[in-house]
């Protein structure tokens, strides 16, 4: 008969915690109801929202049942609950635009540095826009991470170039088109024919050159 008491007496306090967690339940409907009014939420704050006050209704339901957390603490954990998801959301926004100015001022500013081309070189930039020669290891900079040339010996840095064919790659100055200007001045016909085997000899010597320069 003892035990019977006992386990009527714990109903009874269970069913009393319960009555209280139908009062939390009233009171925080009437906070949403509240927070509706005055706040507007897209879909994914309602879902971060949703989530947090889950969590705190349960810890404040476990609290009343099984901890015998007074009605008033768990009121507390639940509007901490809710402070913290709404700042969390009101935040977010503010520390995502901070975040991509941030990164934007960052970007334009390295975009800046290293437009022409560039690599560093005891904390110098030097600019390798027109090509050059690296002649001791130098770090510069890659997408992630930094890269090292000239840890072998000497390296050369070529720009690229696209060709008449479309092609991108490195071009020689033998790729270019050879232009040959004679200017011959003669007082007559006679004088013309006379030099004819000096002309035919200087051309002879430019293609040769062309022929070199390919």
């Amino acid at each position: 008969m003892a035990e019977i008491g006992t386990l009527q007496e714990q109903l009874q306090a269970l069913e009393a915690q319960l009555g209280s967690s139908v009062s939390v339940v009233a009171t925080f409907d009437g906070e949403l109801a509240r927070m509706r009014e005055t706040m507007l939420f897209t879909g994914r704050e309602v879902n971060t929202l949703s989530s947090g006050i889950s969590g705190g209704l349960r810890k404040a339901f476990d609290g009343l049942v099984f901890d015998g957390l007074k009605l008033s603490d768990a009121l507390k954990t639940v509007a901490t609950t809710i402070v913290d998801s709404v700042y969390s959301i009101a935040i977010k926004p503010v520390t995502g635009a901070l975040g991509g100015f941030l990164a934007q001022g960052l970007s334009s500013v390295l975009g800046g540095t290293f437009a022409s081309g560039g690599a560093f070189s005891q904390g110098k930039v030097r600019p390798f826009a027109r090509g050059g020669i690296v002649g001791s290891p130098t770090l510069f900079p890659m997408r992630g991470g930094q890269g090292l040339m000239g840890e072998a010996g000497p390296e050369a840095i070529m720009p690229l170039a696209r060709g008449p064919d479309g092609r991108l790659g490195v071009q020689g100055g033998g790729g270019r088109s050879v232009t040959v200007v004679m200017n011959i001045t003669t007082p007559d016909v006679q004088g013309f024919q006379r030099s004819q085997s000096q002309v035919a000899a200087q051309v002879s010597r430019a293609l040769s050159r062309g022929q070199r320069n390919r």
